[in-house]
């Protein structure tokens, strides 16, 4: 499955993406805010766990490249996780820190957000960063995302982690949801 935005491409992994995704995940300042940078191994294995999932529609991380020169850039996805406790459809997005501040991150997280709202109808979809990774909240909240609490995260060092909800219709201002 192919997603196409103004600048970019995202797509479904291959094993050709291999290097290129190593790199990205390998690099400790694009890395910063995980636990450490991936190993080669870790990420070889982050790449054949998309390749499994790539055909189920929108869910799975994807590849984010840039259609004016084809390069990979980064990764997004959706992927059902354990979240403080609650399984939960989990968005994330990781762009190499040469390209960061570009909204690339919000370009193709609000592409994948489209399809699963349109396509899969999925009723709401979860961020969670660490709460000094104030460039992931940013992206979080113009893709309209509202914080709805914090625990410390101990997949991620035990850190204070930030947890950020958006319904596929969001309640009027004034309005409870019931999906906490």
């Amino acid at each position: 499955m192919t997603i196409l935005s103004e600048r970019l491409l995202v797509r479904s992994y291959t094993e050709a993406d291999a290097d290129d995704l190593a790199a990205i995940l390998g690099d400790p300042i694009t890395m910063q805010f995980w636990p450490q940078p991936l190993s080669r191994a870790a990420s070889d294995a982050w790449l054949e766990r998309a390749i499994r999932m790539r055909e189920d529609s929108c869910y799975g991380r994807r590849t984010v490249i840039l259609r004016a020169t084809g390069a990979l850039i980064g990764d997004v996805g959706v992927v059902r996780a354990q979240i403080d406790g609650v399984e939960r459809d989990d968005l994330g997005y990781i762009i190499h820190h040469p390209y960061q501040r570009r909204g690339y991150a919000l370009e193709a997280a609000r592409a994948l957000q489209t399809c699963l709202f349109a396509a899969r109808r999925v009723p709401a979809l979860f961020a969670n960063m660490a709460h000094d990774h104030s460039g992931s909240q940013r992206v979080a909240e113009k893709l309209g995302m509202r914080r709805i609490g914090s625990f410390n995260n101990p997949r991620n060092r035990d850190l204070l982690t930030y947890l950020y909800r958006i319904e596929a219709a969001m309640p009027m201002d004034g309005a409870k949801s019931l999906n906490p």
